[in-house]
């Protein structure tokens, strides 16, 4: 069985991600639509089964686009949320850097919070709890039941470190995640491997 790992589509760059709620930009859409119509023309090679997503606007305007081509329901969760920014989520980068100068991911230590947010050790131990679960779950169902998780650049990097069994950390160099990539996680030999990396349609 697979687990497919999507990224969202393209968002307003000009404002912080993390736990924003603003939703996709035109552009975003178009990558979802072709993404999901990719995966409807090709679902006897994918066959998903199951459409799990963060519920962060601009992952749940992706999974929809999804789950109407491929006409499945969606499972919402919070477990595949990017980073928590707290008090910046949303807001635009002229503002922040006027307010918070400085203040950026990869300038805090590993258990310094965002203002009303999280730490960075409290974002890898969310994802790493979340993907462990999910992992040890789908080890035991069906090999021809796969399923889709729309989440965020930030979660997937965390992903690839704990299957490459490397030391992640907010300052380490990422691996990439395109917008509306696939990434392909399977169960080969009992040890969950990558076999498919920021593929792009």
């Amino acid at each position: 069985m697979a687990i497919y790992l999507v990224r969202h589509g393209k968002d307003d760059e000009g404002y912080r991600g993390g736990w924003s709620q603003r939703g996709l930009m035109t552009q975003g859409y178009r990558q979802a639509e072709k993404l999901g119509r990719y995966l409807k023309e090709n679902q006897t090679l994918f066959n998903i089964k199951r459409i799990i997503t963060s519920d962060l606007q601009r992952a749940l305007d992706t999974a929809g686009e999804l789950a109407r081509e491929l006409e499945l329901p969606l499972q919402r969760s919070m477990d595949w949320r990017e980073m928590n920014n707290g008090v910046i989520a949303g807001m635009p980068n002229e503002i922040v850097n006027e307010r918070y100068p400085g203040l950026y991911f990869s300038g805090l230590r590993m258990d310094e919070r965002y203002p009303g947010g999280e730490s960075p050790l409290e974002f890898f131990n969310r994802i790493q709890k979340a993907f462990t679960r999910l992992c040890a779950e789908e080890a035991g169902s069906s090999p021809e039941d796969n399923l889709v998780i729309v989440t965020h650049g930030g979660v997937i990097n965390i992903i690839y470190h704990m299957i490459r069994e490397l030391e992640w950390n907010n300052r380490g160099s990422k691996f990439p995640a395109s917008y509306t990539s696939l990434h392909r996680v399977e169960l080969q030999n009992g040890k969950w491997r990558l076999t498919l990396e920021n593929y792009t349609v």
